[in-house]
């Protein structure tokens, strides 16, 4: 299919990302799904999306740019710990600023946990995941998804808190003003950042399984 199916895949990954946040579509959407339900299902659409892409990419047409080297895969490795860490630490937290908290309502502003330091912890682990998944791919298809993904997920934040700064209105700033303001506490309860950060290893531990399964290619030299 030469490059016509990633060209697809790409426009349908946009389209699921962008379309069931939209007004009026997400609150129809909220309406019959609940909060949870949205999303899960924004979250399952988004990974088959992000699936199609990787696979697409893999059956484009080969234009090398860099050779691999084994170093690359070791960077990817380390970082990708962070990223399942990090990962395992914003997931179903609430965070008023971002598109995917969850229970926004018992968002603490004077113990903000992890959103003192980025409000869209979600956008920073997918651009990590891209910058560090750009080393050891160095064709062209390869380079073209990343480097969109990790724009993607930079130009995303800014969206994202222009979107919630129309609709919290005043309260956004004053909202922030406090994060920033907050004082360093413990994120959680000893107990589940324990639970937590052991979620986050045991994921680690899944994608590698799962890498030359799901991606024909072993992550590890």
């Amino acid at each position: 299919m030469g490059w016509s199916e990633y060209v697809l895949a790409f426009a349908g990954f946009f389209l699921t990302h962008s379309l069931p946040i939209r007004p009026p579509l997400r609150p129809w959407l909220v309406a019959r799904l609940g909060a949870a339900g949205f999303i899960a299902a924004y979250s399952a659409l988004s990974l088959g999306a992000l699936a199609w892409v990787i696979t697409a990419a893999g059956r484009a047409p080969y234009v090398p740019l860099w050779d691999w080297a084994p170093w690359q895969n070791y960077v990817v490795l380390v970082v990708m710990l962070a990223v399942c860490l990090l990962l395992a630490l914003a997931i179903a937290r609430p965070n008023p600023f971002s598109f995917g908290g969850t229970r926004n309502h018992t968002f603490d502003p004077a113990r903000p946990g992890l959103v003192r330091y980025a409000r869209h912890p979600l956008l920073l682990a997918l651009a990590l995941w891209s910058g560090a998944h750009l080393l050891p791919n160095g064709d062209l298809a390869h380079v073209i998804l990343f480097a969109i993904f990790a724009g993607f997920a930079l130009v995303g934040g800014r969206i994202v808190d222009r979107r919630r700064q129309r609709e919290m209105g005043a309260d956004w700033q004053r909202l922030l003003d406090a994060v920033k303001a907050a004082p360093p506490a413990p994120w959680m309860p000893p107990a589940t950042l324990t639970r937590r950060l052991a979620m986050g290893v045991l994921l680690y531990a899944g994608l590698l399984w799962l890498h030359p399964m799901v991606i024909g290619i072993s992550p590890i030299p």
